[in-house]
């Protein structure tokens, strides 16, 4: 890296070793940096430790759903990590519906991952999504035009969301309903039918 830019979100870290290697050295330092032993127990640590409420990220099943319920989570946020470390599992937005049905109401369940139009806010929320986190289209409308390229791309976002609802006939969030998306397992019941 050149020596007058700095990794400010590293400082005071020891990232000797990434100097030393063929490429930047980032992935296996943040590599090393991943806690193998964490379990469900951790997360009733952190609650002796915070007020604030707790949502576990990367749940993908029905399973870890309940887990996470068990384990006292004040809500889930399903994400696969970009496909970056996972690049075999599936979407989120084709795990979604699993884990909202197994949280079955019980704390909010949210989508991370593939939202990059009005749309995909609209789908996560008729398949059971209590909200939707967005990440590469701010972060690229940041690099690209500062504070002006978000407001922009939410803007789009909003724009793209809106005009999706007037064509499913939703004046509302409330009449978003899973009636309005056909998912692969539809397609599966519907097909021999047609």
């Amino acid at each position: 890296m050149p020596s007058h830019l700095v990794l400010k979100n590293f400082e005071g870290l020891e990232l000797g070793k990434l100097d030393k290697t063929d490429d930047s050295g980032l992935a296996s330092y943040v590599s090393g940096e991943i806690d193998r032993s964490l379990n469900w127990k951790d997360l009733k640590w952190l609650q002796t430790i915070t007020s604030l409420p707790i949502l576990v990220k990367g749940v993908l099943t029905s399973e870890d759903t309940k887990l996470a319920i068990q384990a006292g989570a004040a809500g889930i946020i399903v994400s696969n990590h970009g496909a970056r470390q996972l690049d075999y599992v599936p979407a989120t937005i084709m795990a979604l519906e699993e884990v909202v049905k197994a949280a079955d109401g019980k704390i909010p369940v949210f989508l991370d991952g593939g939202v990059r139009r009005g749309t995909d806010v609209f789908k996560a929320l008729a398949l059971g999504a209590s909200g939707v986190f967005i990440g590469r289209p701010v972060v690229f409308s940041l690099a690209a035009d500062g504070e002006a390229g978000v407001r922009k791309v939410l803007q789009i976002l909003r724009d793209e969301f809106e005009l999706t609802m007037a064509l499913c006939g939703c004046r509302s969030l409330k009449e978003i309903s899973r009636a309005h998306v056909v998912t692969e397992l539809d397609r599966q019941r519907v097909a021999p039918r047609l």
